[in-house]
């Protein structure tokens, strides 16, 4: 068997949704380790969510291509694996055969024709489907050790006196080579590392290269500060993945939809007291019960009476899209940043159905593990902003939604109940929806009839059911 058979060489695959390009958060082998089919090999993390990636074949790891940190594009490898460990030791490639991999094609080659065209197709990239083409000759970055490399430089001349003005520096002809780790250092002290002239093979930048940069800067002598200025204080995230993302949505929600936000504040004892009930009884002592059951409930009820909220604003053909189904996105806060699961078609699942679906997936988000599938089309949300002692909020729309729902903190407050005031359990809603779907009445009589449902939720059943 040849070495090229042997060696499979894995991609980073598409997870879904169009997404092009992944982190690499944690790989779970390593070089040398023997692994089997379908085996979760290393967690990636995209513009929705961590995810693990499978296998695609069994075998042993002979090449991990990038460290952990690093962002990958959709379609380039990750990780090379031997098929056939069994067979004996690798054959050692040819110098030809090593050339001929290693060795970027000519500036202005043209790739050969796709999908078995004879004609060469000039100055196109090929590229994922569903990605369109990329204009431009394919270009490589050179490899270390090839026949490319710039001849060494000349032995130093003999000492001479120092001129009066320092040489130039270097003009750089070509980008900056240095590898992912010495990229995160150089982003980290703040190093551009196109200043830098390099010392390691090809004139590649190394950590000792950064580092002598980093201390140049920090011995020069600094002017004294603004009194409200310290950047040494000062720690900078990197925007990324799934906070990207929804700072992307946000903008683009924001900008697009006109968002109104009504508010509402309900008397809810009689609810806290039926999830009292439930929890006592024997189909529901496995789950956990929470308010948010009821809120849930409520707004699926409220869309039977009132369709035209579960729907969407259709662009391209200037139509509204009112949907039959309900995927009831619920926002989770999580270590990577605000994500918006969807309970899909929650509209046809009982109370108990209802309830295990809110268990699974609070405590699927909360492990990092939703998938992107679970976030994908969704048609209205909640947020449950009362978990953080909040009273309500004015929510911003979900992409491709015309209504969301806060959910504000449940607080001892005094009520006038039945003509005497009274300490009952109150909270406050918050609906934001698209004016350009949902008029103030229509947004009216959906939040009042969430309210009316929350203030008896067992009246409310038996006369809405």
């Amino acid at each position: 068997m040849t070495r090229m058979s042997r060696i499979k060489e894995f991609n980073l695959p598409d997870l879904g949704e169009g997404l092009t390009e992944g982190e690499i958060l944690t790989w779970l082998v390593k070089v040398g380790d023997t692994i089997e089919l379908n085996q979760p090999i290393v967690e990636v993390e995209t513009a929705k969510a961590a995810v693990e990636i499978p296998a695609k074949w069994a075998g042993v790891v002979t090449r991990i291509f990038h460290e952990a940190g690093v962002t990958v594009e959709v379609g380039k490898p990750i990780i090379a694996i031997d098929t056939d460990p069994g067979a004996g030791d690798l054959p050692v490639p040819s110098a030809e055969s090593l050339a001929a991999v290693q060795v970027a094609p000519a500036e202005g080659a043209v790739e050969p024709g796709m999908l078995g065209s004879p004609a060469p197709m000039a100055n196109r990239t090929p590229v994922l489907v569903g990605y369109g083409v990329r204009e431009g000759s394919a270009r490589r970055r050179p490899r270390v050790g090839t026949t490319s490399a710039p001849a060494p430089a000349a032995a130093p001349a003999p000492v001479a006196p120092a001129p009066a003005v320092p040489p130039a520096a270097p003009v750089r002809s070509g980008p900056v080579l240095a590898k992912p780790p010495v990229r995160k250092l150089a982003r980290d002290l703040g190093v551009d590392l196109a200043t830098i002239v390099g010392s390691g093979p090809l004139g590649s930048v190394t950590r000792e290269d950064v580092q002598r940069k980093a201390a140049e800067g920090a011995e020069k002598p600094a002017v004294a500060p603004a009194a409200a200025f310290d950047g040494a204080r000062e720690r900078r995230v990197p925007v990324k993945g799934v906070r990207k993302l929804t700072a992307e949505n946000m903008v683009a929600s924001a900008f697009t939809a006109p968002h109104v936000t009504e508010f509402l504040t309900v008397d809810v004892t009689r609810s806290m007291k039926a999830l009292e009930k439930l929890r006592g009884r024997r189909d529901f002592a496995d789950l956990r019960i929470s308010p948010l059951l009821l809120v849930a409930k409520a707004v699926l009820l409220a869309v039977r009476r009132h369709p035209m909220v579960n729907s969407s604003w259709s662009a391209t053909t200037n139509e509204i899209v009112v949907k039959e189904y309900v995927n009831l996105g619920i926002a989770a806060a999580t270590e990577r940043g605000l994500i918006v699961p969807n309970i899909k078609d929650a509209g046809r699942l009982s109370l108990r159905e209802l309830a295990e679906a809110l268990d699974e997936l609070v405590r699927t988000a909360k492990s990092g593990k939703t998938p992107p599938a679970d976030m994908a089309h969704g048609t209205l949300s909640i947020t449950n902003v009362g978990v953080f002692g909040v009273d309500t909020g004015t929510p911003i729309l979900p992409p491709g939604e015309s209504a969301i729902l806060a959910f504000g903190a449940i607080r001892p407050t005094p009520w006038v109940h039945k003509g005497k005031i009274k300490v009952r359990q109150v909270t406050t809603l918050g609906l934001s929806f698209d004016h350009r779907i949902i008029d103030g009445e229509l947004g009216s009589k959906f939040l009042r009839d969430i309210g009316e449902f929350l203030t008896d939720p067992e009246a409310a059943i038996l006369a809405w059911t």
